[in-house]
């Protein structure tokens, strides 16, 4: 379960020292930060997810330097990113300035020293073990003070992924944490090496599991497509089908049953949002890529038990605490 430390937890003549405190013991020891304004609005979530620390940041204002003597007093050899989610962030490393706005990231080398300043902004931090990162120590130093955006390969679904991860951190614990963390370090790791040209670096392993969160990132964003299909997708990641049925062998599922779950999972909280009580079951099938009426209510009524519009009227209905008629619950987008 993430910890949450709330600013309006702490009396405000003791608040800057209880945030510095929190980060240093969480992330790494920083000197006492400068013009630091925190608001009863500020916190910060931590949460242990597989190999990753993650910790959710909202910031009103501040600037913290970690130094040289800093990194000899404790280095525990640790990397992380910095995702921006809103306002301004900032990080100094290797000479390099990384400016951050909402949908990018940066990377830092905590052994290293750095400066971080914040204006309004909200963060997700991803700290991982530098041993994780498979790359020389010179690529991870060209690698320190860039701002990665979309323009980047492999940064939108890095933002997006983290974004995702962010908001469930209660729904990625134990070994579905674990295998989480180990495709969120490919996915890490295969940015920061084509980001060098560097990606034969990664194992094949790696490749081939950060290959398959490209794919169901794309089948998320297309599910509205009623054309999707594997030999688009496959075209789309200048594969063959056989490629990709290959790769999902150890998903669980095919290709095309993972986009009939995904779609189905997107009908059926729409069914239950009541601000779309009065669209019709057939409107909210076609706006997830089907547009058989039919074919809907036969593959909804298998996966949950009853057709749409019954499920919809159940679910309206009375009911204790302890019933539902949600039948089978939507496999998460990330695996």
């Amino acid at each position: 379960m993430p910890t949450i430390w709330r600013a309006a937890d702490v009396a405000p003549s003791e608040r800057e020292d209880s945030f510095t405190h929190l980060v240093n013991d969480s992330i790494v020891p920083y000197g006492s930060p400068t013009n630091v304004i925190l608001d009863d609005r500020n916190e910060v979530r931590t949460a242990h997810v597989g190999a990753l620390r993650i910790m959710r940041f909202s910031w009103t204002q501040g600037t913290a330097l970690r130094s040289v003597d800093h990194v000899r007093q404790s280095d525990p050899e640790l990397c992380k990113i910095d995702v921006a989610l809103s306002g301004r962030f900032g990080i100094e490393q290797s000479d390099r300035q990384a400016a951050l706005r909402a949908g990018t990231f940066t990377f830092v080398d905590l052994s290293r020293p750095h400066r971080v300043t914040a204006s309004r902004s909200e963060l997700t931090v991803v700290m991982f073990p530098r041993a994780l990162v498979p790359l020389r120590d010179k690529d991870i130093k060209e690698l320190t003070g860039i701002t990665f955006d979309q323009a980047h390969p492999g940064g939108a679904l890095v933002t997006s992924v983290v974004r995702e991860l962010t908001g469930n951190l209660d729904a990625y614990e134990g070994l579905a944490g674990a295998r989480i963390a180990e495709s969120i370090l490919d996915l890490i790791a295969a940015t920061l090496a084509a980001r060098l040209d560097r990606e034969h670096a990664v194992p094949y392993d790696s490749q081939r599991r950060t290959l398959v969160l490209r794919i169901r990132a794309f089948i998320e964003e297309h599910l509205g497509d009623p054309d999707l299909a594997p030999a688009v997708i496959a075209a789309r990641h200048h594969i063959s089908p056989r490629l990709l049925h290959k790769l999902f062998e150890t998903e669980g599922t095919t290709v095309a049953g993972l986009i009939r779950a995904r779609r189905l999972a997107h009908c059926r909280r729409d069914l239950l949002d009541p601000a779309l009580a009065t669209r019709p079951a057939a409107s909210i099938a076609a706006r997830w890529g089907l547009r058989d009426a039919g074919y809907f209510s036969r593959i909804f009524r298998a996966e949950f038990g009853m057709p749409p519009n019954e499920y919809r009227r159940s679910a309206a209905g009375p009911r204790t605490s302890d019933q539902s008629p949600l039948g089978s619950r939507p496999a998460p987008a990330l695996r």
